[in-house]
């Protein structure tokens, strides 16, 4: 599955997870050729202890309505950690969805768009959609595609300046998708994820693969590497933190560990975007450096 699909979404989950799931992982031996990647059907109903009609009937759609005992033994099958069994459960059990509606413009809260201007950190506000709704010039400067209206998922997957920033593009590209796939939930029929994800696919094969897996990850904390092309390599640590009073904004922040080369680096990018002298003790190239005024910083607030 490359694209969206309301019809099935959790037949199409089930069937993701199978083809992911070796049968030696299982006990199950594995003699001569198999037809299929991963489980065979028969095998997943054998290991949940239910029968292969009923499972063939989830997986084509013709029972959305597994008990919460199925799920959770089909989910331990299918070596589920505890975000995508939660993501399975909630497939199994849709609440109600409003179809044909837009859902309301994103907005930043006035005092997170203050938060922005006096951080001293390289931060944004990321939206329901990966979108960037609010960014400081320090941000900018560390990231040149994180700005207000562009997409955090188009820049990864469809901008080769972004590929180029992150050395460990391949592991962390695929985990931007699964963190997307966990915040929209089932809510994969929104005109916007609809479009997006649509875009995407046909403009990147990465992107179709990570899709079709159907990963699901937490949002969590982590640390990244960007090879800067001003002031090389950083290592840095990245949070995000949940935005009071909206609907899945987060607050996210670079920052370095203090007392390290990366946090003199960030400390020269900041002067940079303040207008500040730069420091020449710090590791880097300074005559990349650009004399130039910070971008001026755009944000929505309310």
């Amino acid at each position: 599955m490359t694209g969206v699909s309301d019809d099935n979404r959790l037949g199409d989950y089930l069937r993701a997870r199978r083809e992911l799931v070796t049968p030696e992982s299982v006990g199950i031996p594995a003699h001569g050729v198999r037809r299929v990647a991963g489980l065979r059907r028969e095998e997943v109903a054998m290991l949940a202890g239910i029968s292969a009609d009923y499972y063939l009937r989830l997986e084509q759609g013709r029972d959305r309505n597994p008990s919460l005992q199925i799920l959770e033994a089909l989910a331990h099958v299918l070596q589920l950690d505890a975000t995508a069994t939660d993501y399975l459960l909630r497939l199994g059990a849709p609440r109600p969805r409003t179809r044909g509606r837009w859902p309301r413009p994103e907005t930043v809260p006035t005092a997170t768009a203050q938060l922005l201007s006096v951080i001293g950190l390289p931060a944004f506000v990321e939206g329901r959609y990966l979108d960037v709704l609010a960014a400081n010039p320090l941000v900018t400067l560390v990231s040149p595609n994180v700005r207000v209206g562009e997409n955090r998922l188009r820049s990864v997957f469809l901008d080769p300046t972004e590929r180029a920033l992150h050395p460990d593009w391949a592991r962390t590209a695929p985990r931007l998708v699964a963190g997307f796939r966990n915040r929209i939930g089932d809510r994969i029929d929104d005109p916007r994820v609809v479009q997006l994800v649509g875009e995407l696919s046909l403009g990147s094969e990465e992107f179709r693969k990570a899709w079709a897996r159907h990963d699901v990850k937490p949002i969590q904390s982590r640390s990244i590497r960007m090879d800067h092309p001003q002031v090389g390599e950083l290592e840095l640590a990245l949070s995000k933190l949940a935005i009071e009073g909206t609907d899945g904004q987060m607050l996210v922040i670079y920052h370095a560990e203090p007392g390290t080369e990366s946090a003199d680096k960030l400390t020269l990018l900041s002067n940079l975007a303040t207008g500040a002298p730069r420091s020449p003790d710090v590791g880097t190239n300074d005559s990349a450096l650009p004399d130039r005024a910070p971008p001026r910083w755009v944000g929505r607030t309310e």
